[in-house]
């Protein structure tokens, strides 16, 4: 069969696997999304240009009424992360951080077990576009009685819409080799992919991830927002790498204790409380649990596909030398003038 015959089957699939997915939408969103430039999806059949970045069209729709309905307190603490760069991972640590005289990291004295062991981490740290105003929900999040309001996103920092100024509120901001990210993108993705469209090839994915073209994308401009602003308000936005924590753990939870105005004390760095919260949210721990092999805590994602391998450098098991140049060089291009760097675990090439 002919390539282009090929291809306009694709098209012809993807525009009816759309109409499907997107069937549910609200007129105004349905309105937005027709004036906008769309590719091809990864999970979904098309990714939109929304405010600068790609996204789903249901993620428009959710960030369009967040945007609209969302009144932040000086308070609030924000979770936010490119995706698949320890987001999991940065919930659970710190709902423990936050929680610990609440919830010790050992069982209390009524042999109450730890929240994290008994609830995926995304339960209890909600993304304002996955859960709070996913599905056309307004929240009433005025009613939250406990403060600090803990929350999670990936949606670039100039779509959060809290400047002029952030006042007091905390942002934690998590990225990962772009490696490293890519790879588990890759999996991840195609995992989730709506019934009907094909698997994504590796070369595939990386042609369009170093277009730019994914879920929050372009990664440089998404780490770039968040980088800036650490840099300008570093009482307001903490930036941390994935691949630094993962080589010093306790440096990195006592940093971000201290950034999120609960630091550890003197008596409790001698308990090994920051040791003991490290091993209740490492991959190993979390990985095991019931709770996060069964079940879907983010819309129709299931638990288990959020636990891959989480290490540094897995990357070097699929990416080609060509690859690993090619990338390398848009990280150079990208991000080198503005500082932020990564450091490659792995040897460039395999």
């Amino acid at each position: 069969m002919p390539s282009s015959t090929i291809t306009t089957i694709t098209h012809f699939t993807r525009t009816q696997i759309a109409d499907e997915e997107e069937k549910h939408l609200s007129s105004e969103c349905k309105e937005v999304l027709l004036s906008l430039p769309k590719e091809r999806g990864w999970r979904t059949a098309f990714l939109y240009q929304f405010q600068g970045y790609w996204c789903q069209a249901r993620e428009i729709q959710a960030i369009m009424a967040f945007q609209k309905h969302f009144k932040a307190k000086d308070t609030d603490i924000i979770l936010a992360s490119v995706p698949k760069s320890g987001t999991t991972w940065m919930k659970a640590l710190s709902f423990a951080i936050i929680n610990r005289k609440n919830f010790p990291i050992i069982c209390d004295h009524h042999g109450h077990p730890h929240p994290l062991l008994t609830s995926n981490p995304h339960d209890l740290v909600p993304f304002l576009e996955y859960k709070l105003y996913a599905n056309n929900q307004i929240p009433e999040l005025s009613q939250i009685a406990d403060e600090p309001r803990v929350f999670a996103t990936h949606i670039p920092f100039a779509s959060l819409n809290l400047l002029p100024s952030l006042n007091n509120i905390k942002i934690v901001y998590i990225c990962r080799n772009p490696f490293d990210t890519f790879i588990s993108s890759w999996h991840f993705l195609n995992k989730l992919r709506s019934q009907g469209l094909p698997e994504m090839s590796l070369e595939e994915a990386f042609k369009m991830y170093c277009d730019g073209v994914i879920g929050f994308g372009p990664f440089w401009e998404h780490m770039l927002g968040y980088w800036n602003e650490s840099l300008k308000r570093p009482n307001n936005v903490l930036f941390l790498k994935y691949d630094d924590m993962k080589h010093d753990i306790v440096s990195n939870l006592k940093k971000l204790a201290s950034f999120l105005g609960f630091p550890f004390s003197p008596e409790e760095e001698k308990q090994g409380v920051i040791q003991d919260i490290a091993k209740l949210c490492s991959f190993e721990e979390m990985k095991k649990l019931d709770v996060n092999k069964n079940g879907k805590s983010i819309k129709d994602i299931e638990n288990k596909y959020l636990f891959r391998k989480g290490e540094v450098g897995d990357w070097v098991n699929y990416l080609s030398p060509s690859m690993v140049k090619q990338l390398s060089l848009i990280m150079e291009e990208k991000l080198d003038a503005s500082g932020l760097s990564f450091k490659v675990a792995s040897p460039l090439g395999k």
